[in-house]
């Protein structure tokens, strides 16, 4: 997305997986999503590369934000801020 003021942004959401053994021994998947922010030049080359389901690595700053929406509604957010990023695979794996 082009802003009105030219800088280019792209959001995504991104998912991190983690897998252990519950007390009878059946595997869980514990799975938590990401609200991902690239600028500019990364925003364009994330915006080319990266697919979903493509697992990803990335660098950045984890910042929180508040707005209030049209009904006065006040909504705090976690987002991280990319600097960078490396496409790791582009394929899902299955769970194991």
């Amino acid at each position: 997305k082009t802003l009105p003021n030219g800088n280019k942004v792209l959001k995504m959401s991104l998912a991190t997986s983690s897998s252990y053994k519950d007390r009878d021994g059946n595997w869980v998947r514990d799975t938590t999503w990401h609200n991902i922010v690239m600028w500019n030049k990364l925003a364009e080359a994330a915006n080319n590369t990266i697919k979903k389901g493509s697992r990803v690595s990335l660098i950045g700053k984890l910042t929180n934000r508040q707005y209030t929406d049209k009904d006065g509604n006040k909504h705090y957010i976690t987002e991280v801020i990319a600097n960078s990023y490396e496409i790791v695979a582009t394929e899902t794996a299955k769970a194991v």
